[in-house]
């Protein structure tokens, strides 16, 4: 009798401990992990003093979104810089920030210039257009360098239609400028106006088109409910539709 009960309470272990075993898939793609994952997202946001910085949680949580789409679908030769460009912050506010997703690293934090017809301290107004002179909002990809009117400087392409994809016929590019500098904003009480380009500091321009040059992410944000309504590359990952 004794035998046989210790080998019905063996039985029954064995039994519970098979209806939780699990797959590794079936991990990844549970509600649990998925919660792990958002956690984690703002873990990152949090130990790295983003929101000291002035990075709005949202731009953050946007620019990761539409980064790991274009991880999912190839699109990044480099996919450990992500490049953001918080157009919620004044043009006074060091709101362009180079991050190294892999090692959890801010390696920028500098002043960014937006388009003169955007906006005078905030960038509130956003083009497609050639000669509107407005910025572009949405996600880009670096490409080469080369040397131009304003020195060094970086192409960029634009991956959202009617949004950004006209960024090379605009000659978009990212460049230094004398305006963008601490000394302006004591003078005009704001930074200078690009043509829709984003311009940085030139004391760490060339540093920073080295670092993000040939394929990484450049993400230009703002609260604009258009353009997060409509962005492809914020819906849920769908490497077809993403694609078309």
């Amino acid at each position: 009798m004794q035998k046989r009960t210790v080998t019905f309470w063996l039985t029954a272990c064995l039994f519970i401990l098979s209806s939780f075993s699990f797959t590794a898939t079936e991990t990844i793609n549970s509600p649990l992990c998925k919660s792990t994952k958002i956690k984690t997202v703002i873990s990152v946001y949090d130990s790295l003093h983003l929101s000291d910085l002035g990075l709005s949680k949202q731009a953050y949580t946007v620019a990761l979104k539409g980064f790991q789409n274009l991880v999912n679908i190839g699109k990044l030769k480099n996919d450990s810089i992500l490049s953001i460009i918080d157009f919620s912050l004044p043009s006074t506010a060091k709101r362009l920030f180079v991050l190294n997703i892999k090692n959890g690293v801010v390696l920028f934090n500098t002043y960014v210039s937006h388009g003169k017809k955007s906006g005078t301290q905030n960038a509130t107004s956003f083009s497609n257009k050639p000669q509107s002179f407005k910025s572009s909002l949405g996600f880009y990809i670096t490409a080469a360098t080369y040397f131009g009117k304003h020195g060094y400087s970086l192409k960029l392409e634009g991956e959202e239609k009617g949004f950004n994809d006209n960024a090379y016929k605009r000659g978009i590019v990212m460049h230094s400028a004398d305006y963008v500098s601490e000394d302006f904003i004591n003078i005009q009480g704001r930074i200078g106006r690009s043509e829709g380009c984003p311009a940085v500091p030139q004391e760490v321009h060339k540093a920073i088109i080295e670092t993000i040059k040939e394929g990484s992410c450049l993400f230009v944000y703002s609260p604009n409910n258009k353009y997060l309504a409509k962005s492809k590359l914020l819906k849920p990952a769908n490497s077809n539709r993403l694609a078309s």
